[in-house]
C-alpha cells in the first residue's frame, strides 16, 4: 500500500515539476535573471526557491544519505523563513548572475532525482513525507503564477514589449450583462475541514457565517465599463476613493490600469503575447483593490465580501480560463451553463474582506507555520484564480490575498450589492 500510495505522488510530483519547466522554455538565457521591481523576482529565483523547498523540507529531514547540492543555496533561495536561517533580501534577488541559469537546471535535477529515490521507498513516515510534498507542489503551483505574472512585469519595462509567447484567442466574443443575481443570504458555511483533500491552514477551519441577501454580478467587470469609469474623469475624482488609495492615485500618478496605453484615441494592452488593442468584452485586469474598490462606488454598488463570494461560487463547478489553456489574459467567451459567469479563471477578483485567520484557525507547526499566517495584515483577500493559474491548484475555498495598492497580479473585479 506504501509503495501504490507513494508511486501516484512521484507522478504527481514529475507532472508539475515540468510543468514549471514548459513555463520558461520560451525564454532566453537573458530573460532569467531580469528583476524589474522588488514585488517581483527573477525567473531563474522562482526555479530555484522552488528546488530549495523540497530540499531544505523534505530531503534533508527524511533522506539520511542525502547531501545538499550548495550550501549556500540555503542563503540565496530561502524566501522568508525567518526559522530557517538568514537569507538574500528580496529586492536584490536580481543582482544574482550566479548560480547561472544552468547551474539552477542542475540544482533542479539533482533535488529531482533524489525526491524521486524518496518517493519510491518503503519510508515508515511516507504519509508525513507525502503531506509535505503536497504543500511543496501547490506552492510550486503559486509560483507558476508568479513566474507568469513576473515575467510579464519585467519584459513590460522593456521598449521593445517583447514577446513571451504568441497566442490567439479566436473563441467569440460573449457580450457581458448588467444582470445581478439574488441569494437569500442566512447562516452558511465556508472554508474546508476536509482531510481528504488539499487545503492550506489558511482555508481551515470549516465555519458559520451570517450572511444579509446579496446579488453579486452575473459577470466580471469588462473593459469597456471600465473605460467609461475613465472617461467620466474617475481617477480625477477623490470622493470615490479611500483616502489610502487616493493618496496611491496622486503618487503613482495612475490614470488607468496597469499595461494601458491610450495612441490616437485608441486604447492598447501589453499581454504575453506582446502590446495588443484593447478587446472591450475581456475581463478588466490589473486593477488594485484600490480600483476596484473606487469603481464599485462610482457605479454605486461595492465589492462583495469573501463570505458571499464563496457562499455563490460553492456549487459552481471549477472550469474556465486558467494556466492550462494557455493564453496567459483574460477572454472574451463566456460558458453559458452558469448563472455566475467566469466566477474561475480569468481575473482575481478582490473582495472587500481584509485577509485574517478564520475563527480556531491554526497554522502548521514549525516552520511552515509562517508560509500563510504571518502575512495576515494589511492584506485584502482575492478569490477565484486567473488566467495564470494552474487549474487543480484553485477550488471554491481559496484564498489569495496581495497588499491594496498591488496591480501586476492578474486582478479584476465583480461587483455585489445589497438586497432590497
Amino acid at each position: 500500500m506504501k509503495s501504490q500510495i507513494s508511486s501516484r505522488m512521484a507522478h504527481h510530483f514529475h507532472l508539475i515539476r515540468q510543468a514549471t519547466l514548459r513555463l520558461v522554455d520560451p525564454l532566453q538565457t537573458e530573460d532569467f535573471t531580469i528583476q524589474a521591481s522588488e514585488n517581483v523576482s527573477p525567473t531563474k529565483w522562482h526555479l530555484a526557491h522552488t528546488t530549495w523547498f523540497f530540499e531544505t523540507f523534505v530531503l534533508t529531514k527524511y533522506l539520511s544519505y542525502y547531501r545538499v547540492f550548495k550550501s549556500n543555496y540555503d542563503y540565496l533561495f530561502n524566501s522568508y523563513y525567518e526559522s530557517v536561517g538568514p537569507f538574500h533580501s528580496r529586492e536584490n534577488r536580481g543582482l544574482l548572475t550566479r548560480p547561472t541559469v544552468e547551474e539552477i537546471y542542475s540544482y533542479r535535477s539533482y533535488v529531482d532525482h533524489h525526491m524521486m529515490i524518496l518517493l519510491g521507498s518503503n519510508h515508515e513516515e511516507i504519509k508525513d513525507i507525502e503531506a509535505l510534498v503536497e504543500i511543496g507542489l501547490n506552492h510550486e503551483q503559486q509560483h507558476q503564477e508568479l513566474i507568469l505574472t513576473d515575467i510579464k512585469f519585467n519584459f513590460y519595462q522593456n521598449p521593445l514589449l517583447p514577446v513571451y509567447k504568441e497566442t490567439i484567442d479566436r473563441t467569440p466574443h460573449a457580450p457581458a450583462t448588467d444582470e445581478m443575481i439574488p441569494f437569500r443570504g442566512g447562516l452558511v458555511e465556508i472554508g474546508t475541514s476536509d482531510s481528504t483533500r488539499f487545503s492550506f491552514d489558511n482555508e481551515r477551519p470549516r465555519h458559520k457565517v451570517w450572511l444579509e441577501p446579496f446579488k453579486l454580478a452575473a459577470h466580471p467587470v469588462t473593459n469597456k465599463e471600465y473605460i467609461a469609469f475613465i472617461e467620466d474623469g474617475g481617477y480625477e475624482n477623490p470622493s470615490y476613493w479611500l483616502s489610502d488609495g487616493w493618496a496611491t492615485v496622486k503618487r503613482e500618478s495612475w490614470r488607468a490600469p496597469l499595461y494601458w496605453r491610450e495612441q490616437w484615441g485608441k486604447w492598447m494592452i501589453y499581454t504575453l503575447s506582446g502590446e495588443q488593442p484593447l478587446k472591450l468584452e475581456e475581463p478588466v485586469c490589473h486593477v488594485s483593490f484600490y480600483e476596484a474598490d473606487a469603481f464599485a462606488r462610482w457605479k454605486g454598488k461595492r465589492l462583495p465580501t469573501e463570505a458571499e463570494w464563496e457562499h455563490a461560487a460553492e456549487p459552481v463547478k471549477v472550469e474556465g480560463n486558467f494556466a492550462d489553456h494557455g493564453y496567459a489574459h483574460p477572454r472574451c467567451h463566456s460558458s453559458e451553463n452558469e448563472q455566475l459567469k467566469k466566477i474561475y479563471g480569468d481575473v482575481w477578483e478582490w473582495t472587500q474582506t481584509p485577509y485574517t485567520p478564520y475563527p480556531r484557525s491554526k497554522p502548521l507547526d514549525g516552520a511552515l507555520g509562517e508560509y500563510n499566517a504571518k502575512f495576515m495584515c494589511n492584506q485584502m483577500v482575492l478569490r477565484g484564480g486567473s488566467c495564470a493559474t494552474p487549474l487543480s491548484h484553485i477550488r471554491p475555498t481559496y484564498r489569495n490575498f496581495f497588499q491594496p495598492e498591488t496591480r501586476w497580479q492578474f486582478s479584476g473585479l465583480r461587483l455585489a450589492e445589497d438586497a432590497e
